[in-house]
């Protein structure tokens, strides 16, 4: 095909020569082999699992019929069919036997709330027929319970919503009303239902395994303290063939390798976050600074003892040993040799973990931090293999925000760094190497940028408390214009410009030089946009109408100058395409799943294999992958980010896009930055220090930047330290392209409040859904911004449409 030819003219043709790849056997068959590599084992005392050939079970549970494939909002996707748990088990033939009436009173009662307005994961736990559990009983001692929960966009999983904004979706369920109702104590815990479910089954079962369909961090005390639970598997929000990846982990046609990539605590409060994450709807203090997960519970005195499942943490159903060979530091690198081998008798897979130790010195710090990480291959029983882990010695350097040593600079302190390699954080030996640095270096001098003005503390490694500077705050809703009454942006497509009659042989405006000469290289991008003129470089700046199946609309549209109108649809669970196009895609796994797998070879996979539906359906830019981090186990869309750790989000999410891209569609990380909260998330300030703010929450973007070269980056809607992120050139200039070299192109996540001109000046190149160019030129009547700023924002909308096919 010629250039563009799929977007500008929506041929409907396969990808490849043997037939359409959107939801093809082979694809749908990698969403299952992710599940199942993502599935984390919890607990399996006395080998309940796997399931013996020929094992007699009974589901108890809404969750065997109630499975939950992803979230809601942006990460939902159109699919042909689902398998949930019960599904999954009987597609292993003679392998399991199932109780029948169980499996019957739970398909019709979950098709009944279905009926009724229900969603998958926000039903009630029904109350079983004593009969049914005699029945179960005597057909069998081992019982399999399921938990399923469900979150999704727009909202956190509480029962908290903000109305204070016009909404133009009067008669859309309010899902924290639904959560209320359902979840009376949050849904992080079990309801009163689902415990005497559990107690009536461990009254007859004398084995019992639980399977955990959930999107992110909940209560997982009543598995571990429990003896009468044997094992625990989380599978996670696994995509359409979650029930099937599942049932194969139970019934042992799949090893489980999975790792946490998050810490599970016993309870909300446990989290330092919980004690201001619904303090006010309008802002979130982060005084737990850069103390996120693991690097709290495993720093701060008294924080281990709430953990219950740790990072890292997964188990297998064979053993391995793990020979540490060699520690080094080698040209600023610091480098480890291990072997693993798997000395049990099943075939498995294996992740090594390699974390630092920094000395506390005057910036203090984590007392642990992932360095690096791989995963071995498929080893047969017996088999053996040497990992080569490596990292840079100034990823060990801290951020000094305050100049307690140097400023605005990333300082390596003086003392002895100790290194750890395992297969948990917890499960680590320490190796025989340490690095001794002399004296404190500055391995990278910056300059203060996203400074807070309210936070008025943050944490140290000791648990106590340091004051931070105060100082005048911004109000980010000034603007010279008259403000637009809020909430009425919202939901707005965009304006579809008139052409008017022309001769049909004509495709561009007469005498103009069509885009087309600037990517065959006979003019430069300078010389066409020499052509344009301020409404139609505003123009670009905005979003376009849909074609074809979109539903998220478009950049660029000048037809007169031959620029294609380039269709976005959403991810991250897959291409996002609304069910009355009749397209059915591939349903991949959550992002948190994802994480768990820590394989990137398998997510660049699965990034691959999605964009190519994506090009497929004629669509140019994926809004994924999203990175934020996991910062509050209650966040809304957690099920769409990766880890608690920066490092994981970074990797997985770089791997994500390199097989993205590799199919010439266009990346979009999201959502930049400090995005950790649903609750009024067009308004809410997050209220963060520089340090946490580059050592956490911007870490993995930047990775991302600095590996895989993303063709787009989704500003956020929140507000950072008083500045909408869409508007702030400190983030958006000076740490993205400025110290990053980000090279790609900015676009304000769908119907921000962030005020138009006001992006084009910060660097937010494009504004979605639609732009409002009107309200542009008063601006530049008033002299804010002028024609050489147009341009700068028009030349990267136009570069990444000339890296598309």
């Amino acid at each position: 095909m010629n250039k563009w030819t799929r977007v500008l003219y929506q041929p409907n043709r396969p990808l490849k020569e043997d037939g359409y790849v959107t939801a093809s056997k082979e694809h749908i068959a990698l969403s299952k082999e992710a599940a199942g590599e993502g599935m984390v084992l919890l607990k399996n005392n006395d080998h309940l699992l796997p399931l013996k050939k020929g094992a007699k079970i009974a589901l108890f549970g809404k969750g065997s019929f109630d499975y939950v494939k992803g979230g809601g909002g942006s990460g939902d996707v159109t699919v042909s069919y689902v398998h949930n748990l019960y599904d999954g088990l009987k597609m292993q033939g003679e392998h399991v036997d199932i109780y029948e009436p169980t499996a019957d009173f739970y398909r019709e009662n979950v098709s009944l709330q279905y009926k009724n307005g229900a969603v998958p994961g926000m039903t009630e736990e029904p109350e079983l027929p004593q009969e049914i559990i005699e029945g179960a009983h005597a057909f069998t001692d081992t019982a399999i319970v399921v938990i399923s929960r469900f979150s999704g966009e727009g909202w956190d999983r509480s029962s908290i919503e903000y109305n204070g904004e016009y909404n133009p979706w009067e008669n859309e369920v309010s899902m924290p009303r639904v959560a209320g109702k359902i979840f009376p104590d949050g849904d992080f815990y079990l309801t009163a239902e689902e415990k005497k479910m559990i107690a009536r089954v461990e009254e007859k079962f004398e084995k019992i395994a639980v399977v955990l369909n959930i999107g992110g961090m909940v209560d997982t005390c009543w598995i571990k303290n429990d003896d009468r639970i044997s094992s625990v598997l989380v599978a996670w929000q696994g995509g359409m063939e979650g029930g099937l990846a599942a049932a194969e982990i139970l019934c042992g046609k799949v090893n489980p390798s999975g790792k946490l990539a998050d810490t599970f605590a016993a309870k909300v409060e446990d989290y330092p976050s919980a004690e201001n994450f619904h303090e006010s709807v309008h802002y979130v203090d982060y005084t737990d600074d850069i103390y996120v997960g693991y690097r709290y519970f495993e720093t701060i005195p008294g924080a281990a003892d709430k953990v219950v499942y740790p990072f890292g943490y997964g188990l297998s159903y064979t053993d391995f040993d793990v020979n540490i060979k060699k520690v080094w530091e080698e040209n600023g690198q610091i480098k480890a040799r291990v072997e693993v081998t798997n000395t049990g008798d099943v075939p498995g897979k294996e992740v090594i973990q390699l974390y630092y130790s920094a000395p506390q010195g005057i910036l203090k710090k984590p007392a642990r931090e992932l360095a690096a990480f791989a995963k071995t291959r498929l080893l047969e029983a017996g088999e053996s293999q040497m990992l080569t882990l490596s990292f840079a010695k100034t990823d060990m350097a801290s951020y000094d925000d305050l100049g307690k040593i140097t400023k605005s600079a990333y300082i390596l302190e003086k003392g002895v760094y100790e290194f750890y390699i395992g297969t948990s954080i917890r499960d680590v030996e320490k190796a025989d190497f340490a690095l001794n640095v002399e004296k404190d270096t500055v391995t990278r001098q910056l300059s203060a940028k996203l400074v807070p003005s309210s936070l008025k503390k943050r944490m140290l490694s000791d648990g106590s408390f340091e004051e931070l500077p105060q100082c005048e705050g911004n109000d980010p809703n000034a603007c010279v214009l008259e403000k637009m009454i809020p909430g009425t942006e919202e939901a707005l497509e965009p304006e579809v410009p008139m052409r008017g009659r022309k001769l049909c042989m004509n495709s561009y405006k007469e005498g103009v030089k069509p885009f087309i000469q600037v990517a065959e290289g006979k003019i430069t991008l300078d010389e066409f946009m020499s052509q344009l003129s301020d409404e139609e470089l505003l123009h670009l700046l905005g979003g376009q109408p849909n074609t074809g199946v979109a539903n998220t609309y478009g950049f660029g549209n000048l037809p007169d100058y031959g620029v294609p109108n380039a269709m976005t649809a959403d991810g991250p669970a897959g291409l996002r395409i609304a069910p009355e196009c009749g397209v059915c895609t591939t349903a991949w796994p959550c992002a948190t799943l994802l994480a768990c797998t820590w394989n990137t070879e398998l997510v660049e996979l699965v990034g691959q294999a999605g964009a190519e539906e994506v090009k497929e359906n004629n669509i140019a830019v994926w809004l994924t992958p999203a990175v934020n981090i996991h910062r509050n186990p209650l966040c809304g869309r957690n099920f769409e980010y990766y880890s608690e750790d920066p490092l994981i989000s970074g990797k997985m999410g770089a791997a994500m896009v390199r097989g993205i891209q590799s199919q010439h569609i266009g990346a979009t990380v999201k959502h930049f930055a400090a995005n950790n909260k649903e609750t009024n998330r067009k308004h809410s300030d997050s209220r963060v220090s520089e340090r946490a703010l580059r050592e956490i929450y911007l870490k993995a973007f930047e990775i991302i930047v600095k590996e895989a070269d993303p063709w787009a980056i989704m500003s956020s809607y929140n507000v950072i330290n008083g500045h909408r992120a869409s508007e702030n050139r400190e983030l958006l200039e000076d740490v993205l392209r400025g110290e990053w070299n980000f090279r790609g192109m900015v676009t304000s996540d769908w119907w921000t409040r962030g005020e138009h001109y006001k992006e084009i000046k910060a660097g937010n190149d494009v504004k979605m859904a639609t732009g409002f160019p009107e309200r542009v030129k008063k601006a530049m009547e008033l002299g804010e911004l002028d024609r050489a700023d147009l341009e700068r924002c028009a030349r990267r909308v136009l570069e990444l449409l000339l890296k598309i096919d």
